[in-house]
């Protein structure tokens, strides 16, 4: 059952899980959260973006360490329906310096509650930490 919410309550409950950098809503309007899908929703009321479409794309960045360094992006796809909000749909990226795959995750049938932390979505692009080698105390003498 899909669980609408006011923008408020969206926005919040996911910055509490972590997404509280800055993304685009519709390939513009770079904000917080809040204030891009509210700069869309504004300029759609201007109509410079013509009618609000019922399915709203937010991309941004989960991890960012540098141009030159791997990053993790992330694409949401956001269901619009009178003035109500609801995840539907999640895509993690992790590219090279390069801009090229390295690994990709994609959640279907999502809902705001539903969506993992932050630190969740990072990991499922993340390999696995390598575990140390464990040096040997006594030396066999054969």
């Amino acid at each position: 059952m899909e669980a609408l919410s006011d923008l408020n309550t969206f926005a919040n409950i996911l910055t509490a899980k972590g997404y509280s950098g800055y993304f685009h809503t519709q390939g513009a309007y770079a904000g917080k959260l809040k204030d891009s899908i509210s700069e869309y929703l504004e300029n759609c009321r201007k109509g410079t973006e013509g009618a609000p479409k019922p399915d709203l794309m937010l991309t941004g960045y989960l991890q960012w360490a540098g141009e030159d360094k791997p990053r993790v992006e992330c694409c949401m796809w956001v269901k619009y329906l009178n003035g109500k909000f609801d995840l539907k749909k999640m895509q993690v990226v992790k590219k090279d310096c390069f801009g090229q795959l390295l690994k990709q995750s994609e959640l279907n049938n999502l809902s705001t509650i539903a969506a993992p932390k932050v630190t969740e979505a990072i990991a499922m692009v993340n390999d696995a930490p390598a575990q140390k080698a464990v040096p040997r105390n006594k030396r066999f003498r054969f």
